[in-house]
């Protein structure tokens, strides 16, 4: 199987539901469900869907014979918000970790297949400053508190999503630049290590250990061009699946948002 997460920063501009503009040019491109069916996905995660499932028009809410799973921001329009599409059909869906600050925005879906469970999380930026930042590290604990009950009863688990935190200094361009900033931040980094330390492990360095191989740039100046990135996108996948696991990658030339896809290539 190969199951992939991208942040695609607005699912009905992803699926030309939304027009975009590039380079003086107006179109309406299909730039995900073009790229789930190039690669011939199984699963993919979703992050910053910015939408709410109602909004999205039934033709784009998942290409033929996939099934779709949406969880939705409930108090701010256009913002956060994840999803999964999938061939295989759900067993059962939950979108609350259940604590109502964090299930209120959307950022969270478990749908079990049965024989293993997949995540799609957005965990918040602290970018906006101190507040955010301690709801962002507030965030990681209950996820992992939450998703612990599962992997001690022996799960088969896959967390996709945008973690919003590069791990080491090999996952950004300018580490030092920006130690002080949020996405690299030291208590952050130790609570994405809360997922190493129980037991999980990063998909891709498994299989790469080369530098300057990031998942999203900014939008402002040549950061895309120049590879100017930060590697914040992961998937995360519980020991019990280390020998399925037989590739990850990233796919930094795939247009249609500010991250690009990354996949596994999983027997399962």
């Amino acid at each position: 199987m190969k199951i992939v997460s991208w942040n695609v920063n607005g699912y009905r501009s992803i699926t030309g539901q939304n027009k975009t503009k590039r380079y003086d040019e107006v179109k309406h491109q299909n730039y995900l469900f073009e790229f789930i069916k190039d690669l011939s996905v199984d699963i993919i995660c979703l992050q910053e869907t910015k939408c709410r499932e109602a909004d999205i028009n039934e033709e784009l809410k998942a290409p033929e014979g996939y099934y779709s799973y949406f969880s939705d921001c409930q108090i701010k329009k256009g913002y956060s918000g994840v999803a999964i599409i999938s061939k295989l059909e759900a067993k059962s869906i939950n979108r609350n970790i259940g604590i109502e600050e964090f299930d209120n925005e959307g950022r969270f879906l478990e749908v079990d297949f049965g024989e293993f469970i997949v995540y799609s999380i957005y965990f918040p930026s602290g970018t906006s400053g101190r507040d955010r930042i301690d709801y962002k590290l507030k965030f990681y604990n209950a996820v992992v508190d939450y998703i612990e009950q599962k992997r001690i009863l022996g799960y088969k688990i896959i967390i996709c999503g945008d973690y919003n935190t590069a791990h080491k200094e090999i996952d950004l361009a300018r580490p030092k630049e920006n130690v002080k900033n949020s996405g690299f931040l030291p208590e952050e980094r130790e609570k994405f290590e809360l997922f190493l330390n129980k037991g999980y492990f990063d998909t891709f360095r498994q299989f790469n250990s080369n530098p300057n191989q990031y998942t999203w740039w900014s939008m402002r100046g040549s950061a895309k061009s120049n590879n100017i990135g930060w590697r914040i996108d992961y998937i995360l996948n519980t020991q019990n699946l280390k020998e399925n696991t037989k590739d990850a990658k990233i796919y930094q030339n795939i247009t249609g948002s500010d991250h690009c896809p990354i996949t596994i290539d999983i027997d399962i």
